[in-house]
């Protein structure tokens, strides 16, 4: 287990941290996102089943599994199948980060360069990656196709930091996807802040470090990662998103989506993200990339090679 040493917090508003802010501070944690993938993918409910699919430690495993039961991410629930036992469900607001999840699957098979099966959607029977779709005029969505507005209300995005950032001990690719890469870039709190605040418009170190409140070193570490990587070019000290990093826009649109639907928040506290064709705020959609129709959790599969 390796500690970053990190800075102070971000600046929270008059009445506390956005939602979006919040959402960051739940998902920005690789052992989240591999907790809810397996949940999703292999149907892990038990805290035994998390362990043995993960290979994380019991205190890691505990901590991460109350947090999301105290988020109302996961229930914990009593089972009797001659003796009682204990299993973690998805919630309803668990369940809704689905889209989240296939976003971030989308991207890996796009720009991982490691081969990922595709999700066949059960309606047309065809297979392929789905793409960004605008709820109201049905478009597809591609980042520059957007304003989020207000971009202030991302600051306060801050909320005390609750866990230590934690490397796995093989932090070799996962066999279901989720590849170092992608924790990489959504798997610790300042990566998915910085990330956030770049799709606000955020260019400047100075910038970074004013809206988010990270210390020069850690934000000159995640900035430096995420050019080594390709997901930002930095020239003179601006930093802009490549295509790459681009590529991430429905994983953050989701986000954003999630946190204003699931999050208690102060009314007009968080950004919208507005569909400029359409003049619409964006309600993010999956569509299928064969037949245009919406995707839906209970209308896919992964292709042949990959659980169910």
């Amino acid at each position: 287990m390796d500690g970053d040493p990190e800075g102070p917090e971000g600046p929270e508003g008059p009445e506390g941290p956005t939602a979006v802010g919040q959402a960051l501070a739940i998902l920005g944690d690789r052992w989240v996102l591999l907790i809810l993938h397996r949940a999703f993918v292999l149907r892990v409910r038990t805290y035994a089943g998390f362990r043995d699919a993960l290979s994380i430690s019991e205190s890691v495993l505990a901590a991460r599994l109350k947090e999301l039961v105290r988020t109302g991410i996961l229930t914990h629930v009593p089972v009797r199948d001659g003796r009682t036992r204990h299993e973690y469900r998805l919630t309803g607001s668990g369940l809704a980060l689905w889209p989240l999840l296939v976003a971030i699957y989308t991207w890996e098979a796009r720009w991982s360069g490691r081969a990922l099966p595709p999700l066949v959607h059960d309606v047309c029977g065809r297979p392929g990656l789905p793409y960004l779709s605008c709820g109201t005029c049905g478009r597809a969505v591609a980042a520059r196709d957007t304003e989020t507005l207000p971009a202030a209300a991302f600051a306060g995005a801050g909320p005390p930091r609750r866990h230590r950032r934690t490397v796995r001990a093989d932090a070799g690719a996962d066999a279901f996807g989720y590849l170092p890469a992608s924790m990489e870039i959504l798997g610790d709190r300042w990566s998915t802040n910085v990330l956030a605040a770049a799709f606000l418009g955020t260019r400047r170190f100075v910038d970074f470090q004013t809206r988010l409140g990270v210390a020069p070193s850690v934000l000159a570490d995640r900035l430096r990662r995420f050019a080594e990587q390709d997901v930002f070019t930095a020239a003179g000290g601006d930093y802009r998103l490549t295509d790459k990093g681009l590529g991430f826009f429905p994983v953050f649109a989701f986000l954003v989506d999630w946190a204003r639907r699931e999050i208690a928040a102060p009314p007009g506290s968080g950004p919208a993200i507005v569909h400029r064709p359409c003049g619409a705020a964006l309600v993010p959609v999956l569509s299928c990339p064969a037949c245009a129709g919406p995707l839906r959790r209970k209308e896919i599969h992964y292709g042949a090679g990959h659980p169910p």
